[in-house]
């Protein structure tokens, strides 16, 4: 393992030299440097059909997961996964081209590190740290995946199979990981693989210095979004409309940092809602009501199931439309007192619908004529967003704006639904401990390990709060979770493909360990090298053997 450290180095400078930003032509590079590193390995050429790239459908951009294997003895495998997309690299400023040569930044670092923060400042000054895009979030675990398959790849006598997988997008869709999962269903049957274990290596944070972090599932996550629809008025004559941003304010202000929606397990909670984007339909001034308002919020969950969070989203919704008409109706009586005429309640009624209700009230009405021209809608939305034309959060609008076409029934309502991405939240605690006697015992030996070795002690959680593509390790329960997305999100099973049936047939525990960093997505990214290098690999290892049976 000493010799080691030389190779996770190489691996991660010619990684990190890839320019690999999500949702550019750049991920390609990553994918090639992927494949030629392993392509010319002994093992690999002898056994080619081993390591390859798997094609994501219809991407836009050609993307593939790629994904490299080592066969031992017996079925069991060890599943290692990591992006190898990056964010950009805007705040670099004029040290943008040296954001991804680690050395050449560290150099050029030297002229600004005064104006870091104190933290980023002394580590800088001490040397321990490795500065660079990538570095930390995630090519520096992706390295040390590799550089362990490599390895295994030398020893004649493997126990097991161990599967290294690279994937795209996990900055965005995380569609190199949906792919992903197609491909692992793969595996599993042509080799009668028995799945054992997913491991992570996103970089860890710590609230101790003195203590590192073991996650053993990681968070989920919904975007919920908003449609209402309310009535055209004059502003002059507002008893005789009723505003949209009106509604939308009154759900903002139940759903906004509110801990009641916020999941909890054991001594873990998600944090709250908060709401990403909010926008009227108003394109001009004018003195008019607007008609519509949108707006969706991310939602992390721990436990809550879409349909089950829907649902009581649909319930918020309905309470705060009640709560506007009412307190319309109010306003309005006092305004008719004053102008000393009779009051007489005013005619809105709070109405909520799902997505699909919505879809299914247009189809009632139109047929096979609105079935048809939704179809070459989706595949005009499907163009504008591969061409860049479009944001997924406006076509999502743009849609259910289309749909409105086909609605006879114009009164004031709220529709709801969901956008992609979706997350589901995964953690050994919701079943695997229970299960498997090995997954049970895995932290108590890990951290015996860690503590014997390095005198270090690491912490357990149960969810990985950062967002990761563990997310797709396993679920349960795939036919109602398909039921309750197809009602809710208007591109599910088009424009956005979520395999629950292959991601329910490979479900496996997971736990991440990965080095120690901070500053994700910043110009003062960084890892620490001794993790990187020779903690973190090691902890690898041993909870490969282990899991093998070694």
């Amino acid at each position: 393992m000493i010799e080691l450290k030389d190779q996770i180095k190489e691996i991660l400078y010619g990684y990190v030299a890839c320019r690999s930003i999500t949702e550019t032509a750049g991920e390609k590079s990553a994918e090639a440097y992927f494949l030629d590193y392993f392509g010319k390995q002994e093992y690999f050429k002898s056994n080619p059909e081993l390591y390859g790239a798997y094609p994501i459908e219809e991407d836009h951009l050609n993307r593939a997961a790629v994904f490299a294997m080592v066969r031992g003895e017996g079925d069991d495998a060890v599943v290692m996964i990591h992006h190898n997309d990056v964010v950009g690299v805007e705040d670099f400023k004029l040290l943008g081209d040296l954001a991804f040569s680690p050395d050449e930044l560290n150099e050029a670092l030297a002229e600004i590190s005064d104006t870091f923060a104190d933290e980023a400042k002394a580590d800088y000054e001490s040397g321990g740290y490795l500065f660079g895009r990538g570095t930390c979030d995630m090519k520096g675990g992706g390295s040390i995946e590799m550089a362990l398959l490599s390895r295994y790849a030398q020893d004649p006598a493997f126990r097991g199979n161990v599967i290294v997988l690279g994937v795209p997008d996990e900055e965005n869709l995380s569609a190199g990981m949906r792919a992903g999962v197609k491909l692992l269903a793969e595996l599993k049957d042509k080799y009668g693989l028995n799945y054992r274990l997913m491991i992570n290596t996103e970089p860890h944070q710590r609230k101790d210095p003195d203590k590192g972090v073991f996650s053993f599932g990681s968070i989920g996550k919904l975007m919920p979004f908003v449609y209402i629809r309310g009535s055209l008025a004059h502003a002059g004559k507002v008893f005789e409309g009723i505003n949209p941003t009106n509604i939308m304010a009154e759900i903002v202000r139940r759903t906004e940092s509110n801990t009641d929606l916020s999941d909890v397990v054991g001594f873990e909670a998600a944090p709250p809602p908060t709401w990403l984007y909010l926008r009227e339909n108003k394109e001009a001034y004018d003195v008019s009501m607007p008609l519509t308002i949108r707006g969706c919020l991310s939602v992390l969950t721990l436990s809550s199931m879409p349909g089950e969070f829907m649902e009581r989203f649909k319930g918020i919704c309905h309470d705060s439309f009640q709560t506007v008409v009412d307190d319309l109706n109010r306003s309005y009586e006092k305004f008719r007192k004053a102008c000393n005429k009779e009051y007489a309640p005013l005619p809105w009624k709070a109405k909520v619908v799902d997505f699909g209700q919505l879809y299914e009230e247009a189809r009632a009405g139109h047929g096979e004529e609105f079935e048809r021209k939704y179809r070459d809608k989706l595949d005009e939305i499907r163009h504008n967003l591969d061409a860049g034309e479009e944001s997924l959060i406006m076509a999502n609008f743009d849609l259910v704006d289309w749909v409105y076409n086909y609605i006879d029934d114009l009164s004031p309502r709220i529709v709801t639904g969901l956008m992609p991405p979706y997350y589901p939240h995964v953690a050994n605690c919701l079943g695997f401990e229970d299960e498997r006697p090995e997954i049970a015992e895995l932290y108590e030996k890990l951290n015996a390990f860690t503590e014997k070795t390095y005198g270090q002690t690491y912490v357990k959680e149960y969810y990985y709060t950062g967002i990761s593509d563990l997310s797709y390790s396993g679920i349960r329960g795939s036919e109602k979770l398909e039921d309750d997305l197809s009602k809710n999100m208007p591109f599910f099973g088009g424009i956005y493909d979520l395999p629950l049936g292959d991601i329910e047939k490979i479900s496996m525990p997971c736990v991440n360990i990965g080095p120690w960093g901070k500053d994700f997505h910043k110009l003062t990214e960084r890892v620490l090298k001794e993790d990187l290098y020779v903690r973190t690999p090691e902890i690898l290892n041993y909870a490969v053997k282990m899991i093998l049976g070694e």
